[in-house]
């Protein structure tokens, strides 16, 4: 049942969001697939890798050219930010390691410092609402504002807003939604403060400044970046979330497999193509975003699309 919207308005539902329901019938024909519950023993690692990376990099661009060090920040950098933003993600979900603790301290004290911006304890915060209340109203705040879905309408302006995604992002909760500021917060902006102040003192400013440009262009227009417009925005009527299966998965945790990953978050990314495998019945008949780069195109150039184009339900209706 959907409630009809109005020209440019977003598409209301009366229907709860579908993962819960789903998760349901699959473990009950398939209860195998809480083998694959738990945390991924290389994500550590991988993590560690990409912020060695990262600071290593940090340190070379400062005799860089600012169109090189643009350049190396879109094309490199931008690709472990975005990496890291995910592996951010999972972490979030404690999939890195066995007891929570860990999971936060690795995600302040490791993830978190190649993308010179404060964010994981936030993230965590309003990422937890979307996945229990997806698509409600003034709870889930991955939905864009009504603001948003006035002034982003044509192509330019889409462009804009594909640019400027991880300050609408980072920014949306906090103006929308704002909660006090927790005990984590604290020590998650202080500590990415003194680590941005070393490397200020020690490398420059064109290395910190590296480091956000990294953030900024790899969660903006970046092939990559195409996850955040296809994994929710509708763009098949009646249906909300979708699954990429294509190459980029390599370069992002395997979040292509979206419809995989709502229904089953305590699965880590490396097991998620086992769930489709496990439960394909379930998957082959959904549609699928052939292509990140393509769906950026569709979004921006396509008029019915736009910051509307998403799902949204009522607070009374619940998971």
């Amino acid at each position: 049942m959907t409630i009809l919207p109005e020209a440019g308005d977003f598409h209301w539902v009366l229907s709860e969001e579908p993962h819960a329901s789903r998760r349901k019938l699959i473990l009950a024909k398939h209860p195998e697939i809480k083998d694959l519950y738990g945390f991924c023993p290389r994500t550590k690692y991988l993590v560690c890798m990409v912020t060695l990376l990262q600071l290593v990099l940090c340190y070379l661009v400062q005799d860089m050219s600012w169109p090189v060090l643009l350049a190396v920040a879109w094309v490199i950098g931008g690709t472990c930010n975005h990496w890291m933003e995910l592996a951010i993600h999972e972490i979030v979900h404690n999939l890195a390691f066995a007891k929570p603790l860990h999971n936060r301290l690795f995600a302040i004290l490791v993830a978190n410092v190649p993308l010179a911006i404060p964010s994981v304890i936030t993230f965590q915060r309003y990422h937890m609402e979307h996945h229990l209340y997806q698509g409600v109203d003034a709870v889930d705040m991955d939905i864009p504002t009504k603001i948003e879905t006035k002034i982003f309408t044509n192509a330019p302006m889409k462009l804009l807003w594909v640019l400027l995604q991880p300050l609408f992002y980072g920014l949306r909760p906090l103006i929308v939604k704002p909660k006090g500021v927790s005990f984590w917060e604290l020590v998650n902006a202080l500590y990415i403060i003194a680590v941005d102040s070393c490397i200020l003192y020690f490398f420059g400013y064109k290395s910190l400044l590296y480091l956000i440009a990294s953030t900024l262009l790899g969660l903006g227009l970046h092939p990559v970046a195409g996850h955040f417009i296809a994994e929710h925005y509708m763009f098949v009527k009646g249906f909300e979330t979708y699954s990429y299966y294509g190459p980029l998965n390599i370069f992002a945790m395997n979040v292509g497999y979206h419809n995989e990953h709502h229904d089953f978050p305590k699965v880590p990314g490396s097991r998620l193509a086992e769930v489709k495998r496990i439960a394909s019945e379930f998957y082959d008949n959904l549609p699928v975003c052939d292509s990140w780069v393509g769906v950026i195109w569709n979004y921006i150039m396509d008029p019915t699309i736009g910051p509307h184009s998403r799902v949204k339900r009522k607070k009374n209706i619940k998971p």
